[in-house]
């Protein structure tokens, strides 16, 4: 069965005081948004395991922990931990991690919490027809 991994950033952790998010945006949006792309990730018949993590080392500890668990087809890395300017160094890390802890997985990104199944579809659907 193919397995997805969807990397994000915990909702409580998010700086809503960052202008480069969009007005309005708030930590319940962004959990509804994960909500709905487990239960996508799940109606395509995918095994699809969420990564919430902090923007700190610890979170690049949770990520490499989910990593060794599970060999990913695909892993998802949002929006919410590439967008912001001032996160581009942490976002580094993310990718760096990911591309060591599963070096065969496709990397992919979501633009929002709900087209992730959409953004690993591009990818699995290349690797596994």
């Amino acid at each position: 069965m193919t397995r997805v991994l969807f990397v994000g950033q915990k909702p409580d952790t998010v700086d809503f005081s960052d202008p480069a998010l969009p007005p309005g945006f708030n930590a319940d949006k962004i959990q509804a948004g994960i909500d709905i792309a487990k239960t996508m990730l799940t109606e395509r018949g995918w095994d699809g395991d969420l990564c919430m993590i902090a923007p700190d080392e610890s979170g690049i500890a949770v990520l490499a922990a989910q990593l060794a668990n599970a060999d990913y087809d695909c892993v998802v890395i949002g929006g919410g931990l590439r967008l912001p300017p001032k996160g581009l160094p942490f976002f580094e890390r993310v990718v760096n991690a990911v591309h060591q802890g599963a070096p065969k997985a496709a990397i992919v990104f979501n633009t929002r919490p709900e087209d992730t199944a959409e953004a690993a579809a591009r990818w699995i659907g290349e690797r596994h027809p």
